[in-house]
């Protein structure tokens, strides 16, 4: 990859990867990472679309949508989708790539440092530290402090990735495009099953030693988690056809919730 056919240079992209520390910033239940990520990827998306205001509204707007991935990774995935924004690839292969790779890569993280790399380097610093050691909180340090500078390249590691698939990104755009929206179904789907949990907790009673369980002996015997999914679709066409706010329907939820538990029912 040749520098001087890039918009951006190494050092600007370095800088992407130190701005991904805001991700988690403005953390809310309704785009989750949205604001963090927009945040991050604004000057440069200021920079590419600097002649055209329409277009960084609509880059800005999509930049801002809902997304949950793994902090320290995420600069990879900034850097893989600045790539396309230069190049003003079509919006909807954009997204759908967004969507389709923030919730693997999501799970690689988690799984690389929160459940591996740092539980055993703190077990052995740990160990180190009781033991009367400075070596203890040195190391730990080191090991974080280079996981933190990991972001920066990430970031051009994703950026350079991006660039040199452009030509074949543009060659299987329709099959790329479909396959992502497709992945990025099954991630959301995947997420609405984590996230949104009903259970019915009343009763109906038969006699005095037997009852039926409304969830266990109705409605899972229907179809496992039939009452999320059904509340999800519900929200969906509030949000999308009755256009009602998502903050809105935030504070219903919550309203619903705490009256069905002081009432017995959830």
């Amino acid at each position: 990859m040749k520098e001087s056919k890039n918009l951006f240079t190494k050092k600007e992209i370095g800088k992407l990867g130190l701005r991904s520390i805001f991700l988690q910033s403005c953390f809310n239940y309704e785009r989750m990472q949205g604001a963090g990520w927009a945040y991050s990827m604004m000057p440069y998306l200021k920079k590419i679309h600097k002649d055209d205001k329409e277009a960084l509204s609509v880059a800005m707007k999509d930049n801002m949508e809902f997304i949950n991935t793994n902090p320290t990774i995420s600069p990879f995935l900034m850097g893989f989708l600045l790539s396309l924004e230069e190049k003003k690839e079509d919006r909807n292969l954009i997204n759908s790539l967004k969507v389709a790779l923030f919730g693997p890569l999501a799970g690689i993280g988690d799984a690389l440092l929160w459940f591996t790399l740092l539980p055993i380097i703190a077990g052995i610093c740990a160990s180190f530290a009781q033991q009367g050691s400075l070596l203890g909180p040195i190391v730990f340090f080191i090991v974080y402090l280079g996981i933190f500078l990991s972001r920066i390249f990430l970031a051009r590691f994703g950026y350079e990735l991006g660039t040199k698939a452009i030509d074949k990104i543009k060659e299987s755009s329709k099959a790329l495009t479909k396959g992502a929206t497709t992945l990025g179904v099954t991630v959301i789907g995947a997420l609405i099953a984590t996230y949104v949990n009903i259970t019915v907790l009343s009763e109906i009673k038969i006699n005095a030693e037997h009852s039926i369980s409304l969830q266990k002996d109705f409605f899972d015997k229907i179809l496992p988690n039939i009452l999320p999914l059904a509340y999800t679709f519900l929200m969906y066409y509030f949000l999308k056809k009755k256009k009602v706010s998502p903050t809105v329907l935030i504070i219903a939820t919550f309203a619903l919730a705490i009256i069905g538990s002081l009432l017995g029912v959830l």
